[in-house]
């Protein structure tokens, strides 16, 4: 059966290249692809044979476990069904440690297994260029790869079980967001890192920590132990044990799949929900995914979005112009951009119409409302902050202005969400209607939306002065009042969001009524 089931395996590897001429041509094109990939990855690690062992470890243990890390993620993002899932060999009748075993070994006949195969392959010559012991590298490369097969399974698995019925591209989408605010921010500081022939300090540090973790361990002991290196039994011992937990854990899955029933999908009855079949089926989570459709789908809020940035961008030129070196510069915008993404939501019930009236006829917490409305903002503005803010510090060229950078952000980004909390609630102003051009709005017979706005963003300035003066001093002074300005920062702005949106929750609550009145007279 064991015999049987690996022909099938190899079987469906293989059946990719049958189909019509345009499939065939299709797939062999990216598997020439790949294989050039492949090609120039090997070649850029054997060159490393010149290199020294501490730059060949660096390089291996930080590539090795992204690869590892990648392994474990790939299927929560992908949505395709796994060909090996447990549940599909419950009708042979297989023990279940024997099911686990003969799925591991056919885990190791697909593609992505193969590819690691040979990079790990090209890598464990390098390390017996640098002194490795054969036998070492030789279970390096064994246990990386058996490691991220493991990953891959166990992760695989529990993504059938329990994403299925959640998973949409909405919910990939945000999968990749998250690979995105950590890839760049990531490349970002590796290309500001002066080598000069040996490898930072930093990358030192992290390369420690990573070889003695689940993630590294596997990809870090033979080199070790050619550096007669004492972390080298720990990273041996870790890895042995990483392995061994994961072969467990994949044996209880593959139980758990054997002996519980399988949910009915609801494709079909969750087809064309979108935000709503990835947010909990809560108040609050029906309102983020309403206003998730609207920030992503209505024209008002998405010139909104627009101009945020080319506005901070503007702010650039006449500094340069005046004179000041970019360095200094490129400073101001991303602080900008946090100030004027944290005002956005100030007027968003207005933008609502008379839509509002779901949430006040339906006796919607004011908590709900206020924090599911800024649900989409903050989708928006922290993973663009985490991307821009350590680009802006590396063209800067200071990397210990990091932390004031991230609490003057944070301050300014969190005040202006809590004040703009408030100021929804409190003082709405009228705007051009759902399907009018962004460009045409009505006239206003009061001040008091010029009022809110200018309420809201000098208030979010205000709170924020504490990180802005310690962020100051640290450009101009003492760079030790970076720290400062952290601290002050995100405290300020987190205090600053809880109080607003219980504010703006209680304000929401007490004048229903008039935002209802708001909404049909508008």
């Amino acid at each position: 059966m064991a015999a049987y089931i690996l022909r099938l395996r190899a079987a469906l590897l293989l059946g990719s290249l049958r189909g019509d001429a345009s499939h065939v041509t299709r797939v062999m094109l990216a598997l020439l692809t790949l294989a050039a990939g492949v090609a120039a990855v090997c070649w850029a690690l054997v060159s490393f044979q010149q290199s020294g062992r501490e730059v060949v470890l660096t390089v291996t243990v930080l590539a090795g476990a992204a690869v590892t890390a990648g392994f474990a993620a790939a299927p929560a993002i992908a949505s395709t069904s796994d060909p090996l899932d447990p549940r599909r060999f419950a009708v042979l009748g297989l023990r279940t440690r024997a099911l686990a075993v003969v799925l591991i070994v056919a885990g190791l006949i697909s593609l992505p297994v193969l590819v690691l195969a040979v990079i790990a392959g090209a890598a464990g010559t390098v390390w017996v260029a640098q002194g490795a012991p054969v036998v070492g590298a030789i279970f390096g490369v064994v246990f990386g790869i058996l490691t991220c097969m493991l990953f891959a399974r166990i992760a695989m698995a529990g993504a059938s079980m329990f994403l299925r019925e959640r998973r949409s591209r909405e919910l990939t989408g945000l999968f990749l967001l998250v690979v995105l605010v950590v890839v760049i921010p990531g490349v970002v500081f590796f290309a500001s890192l002066e080598w000069d022939g040996r490898v930072p300090s930093q990358l030192a540090e992290a390369v420690a920590v990573l070889s003695v973790t689940p993630l590294g361990a596997a990809w870090a002991f033979p080199l070790l132990f050619a550096a007669s290196d004492g972390t080298a039994w720990v990273s041996l011992a870790v890895a042995v044990g990483t392995l061994l937990a994961l072969v467990v854990i994949w044996i209880i899955v593959v139980e758990r799949a054997l002996t519980t029933t399988e949910r009915p999908s609801a494709v079909r009855e969750r087809g064309g929900l979108g935000w709503f079949a990835v947010a909990p089926g809560t108040p609050g989570g029906v309102i983020a995914a309403r206003s998730l459709i609207y920030w992503f789908g209505d024209r008002r809020y998405l010139v909104n979005i627009i101009v945020v940035p080319v506005a901070a961008a503007v702010t650039v030129l006449p500094l340069l112009v005046a004179g000041v070196p970019l360095s200094l510069a490129i400073l101001i915008p991303v602080p900008f951009i946090a100030l004027f993404l944290g005002w956005l939501p100030h007027n968003d019930i207005a933008y609502d119409s008379t839509a509002v009236w779901m949430h006040i006829a339906s006796g919607v917490r004011g908590a709900a409302d206020r924090w599911g409305r800024l649900v989409p903002v903050m989708l928006i503005g922290l993973p663009l902050l985490a991307v821009l803010i350590p680009v802006a510090v590396a063209v800067h060229g200071r990397w210990a202005l990091l932390p004031a950078m991230i609490g003057i952000c944070v301050a300014l980004f969190f005040s202006a969400l809590g004040l703009s909390s408030i100021a929804s609630a409190v003082a709405p102003y009228a705007v051009s209607p759902p399907g009018e051009s962004p460009f045409q709005q009505p006239q206003r017979t009061s001040s008091r939306g010029v009022i809110a706005q200018g309420l809201v963003f000098s208030g979010a300035i205000a709170l924020a002065a504490p990180a802005l003066w310690f962020g100051w001093e640290a450009l101009t002074r003492d760079i030790e009042a970076a720290v400062s300005a952290l601290w002050f920062g995100v405290g300020v702005g987190v205090a600053v969001l809880v109080a607003g949106t219980a504010i703006g929750a209680f304000t929401f609550a007490r004048r229903g009524g008039r935002i209802m009145e708001f909404a049909e007279a508008s």
